[in-house]
């Protein structure tokens, strides 16, 4: 290992306000089936620091995969010099060293586990699902585990060690038959270790992967026009990721590039709406106990009650607009630089039984499942497809609708939100952000919206 002082003290050489090293060592597993065959079978490790060093407001930073200390030391040297004139006197540098821990078990490391048993779950789940449903063409299997290995050594907080450890299992199955073809896809992991993988866990991702399938094949075409729509937890919390969670990042919302600018301590949503980000959740997809930047993780508050309560902040935005950071300074991987990211972003719970919810709606739509869309964050407009929808029909669950989107604007749909279920459902994703991906996980409970576009193919509705 090299010397992280002489490095740091070579990063702050000039006129830098703060720097830090960021050592990355990670190992994997990643297996894709399609339709019976490995296409992709991969076992490897990757490592490698990043430097870098904040002059105000400006980020120099740089990556490598030598540990040398040379190397580094030359490294940091350059980037200094970017920063101005050279300073006197030495740098004051923390020598604390805190190591991570979590209030959960990983009771099976995947490292320990013969890959041939990981092919056998890939192999057995694809046979479950074939089984369950004739109409099948086509399944791609996608199974990932990593163990990462985090240490983060900063000027002012000394150096904090993190070990994360991730699961995730994806399916798609494609169905074909008189009406044409339909797809189907479902997501299952977390900071769990090989033990995630029970024949439960298996069976319920088979079911609901199979059960949409067959479904959206039988299905009718979605109506159109402005309708009462329920989001069921189930759908986890795209919507809130998507159409609100991104706008309240810093480096958008501090700067302009966001409708929920300048909107601190105003009544941005339904008294009803509360958001909360919490990086500190057992097992969850975006858990982690520090952030890329060395700052503790923890639940932070956005809006309380409808009103705008916090933005999400890494250090750079956090120290350029003289705020303390919350936790939420992420990167994809030593390569890149951190920004500010959601962990595990949701709605929290309401009052509301969630069949109330649905008994209330007389002529509308019940989502599901969400799938892929666009949002500005700007103006606050979005457009989801429903991947698993249904209509309401008097208060009850009627037939299933395919080929449907929802479109709306995020500050207008929270405000519109005018009931909350007592119900909360998650899902996981991987967040994509200026070209660099970060596990994430969101919730929500029932909410009903009424009055909000649903485009389809089957006249107005």
């Amino acid at each position: 290992m090299f010397n992280e002082r002489k490095i740091l003290e070579a990063l702050m050489d000039r006129s830098g306000a703060y720097a830090d090293i960021y050592v990355d060592t990670r190992s994997y597993t990643f297996i894709q089936l399609e339709s019976g065959k490995v296409e992709k079978l991969e076992q490897g490790e990757d490592a490698g620091v990043g430097l870098r060093v904040i002059d105000p407001w400006k980020t120099y930073y740089a990556s490598t995969n030598s540990f040398e200390e040379a190397h580094l030391a030359s490294l940091a040297q350059k980037l200094s010099g970017y920063t101005g004139l050279r300073k006197g006197g030495a740098v004051p540098i923390s020598d604390e060293e805190t190591r991570s821990s979590y209030p959960f078990a990983i009771c099976r490391d995947p490292g320990d586990v013969d890959v041939r048993d990981k092919l056998a779950l890939v192999r057995n789940f694809e046979a479950k699902v074939r089984s369950m449903e004739p109409r099948i063409i086509q399944v791609r299997i996608m199974y990932r585990d990593t163990r990462q290995e985090v240490t983060i050594v900063t000027t002012d907080k000394g150096s904090k060690l993190d070990s994360r450890m991730q699961v995730v299992f994806t399916v798609l199955a494609v169905g074909r038959d008189g009406s044409g073809m339909q797809t189907s896809y479902e997501a299952a992991g977390g900071f769990y270790g090989f033990e995630y993988f029970t024949d439960e866990v298996m069976g319920s991702l088979a079911e609901k992967t199979v059960r949409r399938l067959s479904g959206l094949l039988a299905a009718r075409e979605a109506p159109s026009g402005m309708k009462t729509v329920v989001l069921a937890s189930e759908a986890g919390g795209t919507m809130i990721h998507e159409a609100i969670g991104h706008g309240l990042e810093a480096d958008l919302a501090m700067e302009g590039l966001s409708c929920y600018k300048g909107l601190l301590g105003l009544e941005i949503a339904s008294p009803l709406v509360s958001v909360v980000d919490d990086a500190t959740i057992p097992h969850m997809r975006g858990t982690y106990a520090f952030d890329d930047e060395g700052t503790p993780s923890q639940r932070t508050v956005l809006v309380e009650d409808g009103v705008l309560k916090n933005y999400l902040f890494d250090r750079f935005h956090a120290m350029k607009h003289s705020m303390p950071s919350t936790g939420n300074g992420r990167r994809e991987s030593y390569r890149f630089r951190p920004i500010p990211r959601m962990s595990n972003t949701m709605i929290l719970p309401g009052k509301h039984d969630p069949g109330e919810i649905l008994a209330s709606v007389d002529d509308g739509v019940f989502v599901v499942k969400m799938g892929g869309g666009q949002v500005d964050t700007v103006r606050g407009d979005f457009v989801f497809e429903i991947s698993e929808g249904y209509l309401i029909e008097k208060g009850a669950v009627g037939p299933m609708i395919k080929n449907a989107t929802m479109m709306g604007n995020g500050l207008k749909v929270l405000k519109d939100i005018d009931m909350v279920g007592s119900d909360l459902g998650f899902g996981i994703g991987t967040c994509g952000k200026d070209g660099q991906g970060v596990p994430v996980a969101d919730a929500q409970p029932t909410l009903r919206i009424p009055g909000i576009i649903v485009g389809g193919r089957g006249g107005i509705g």
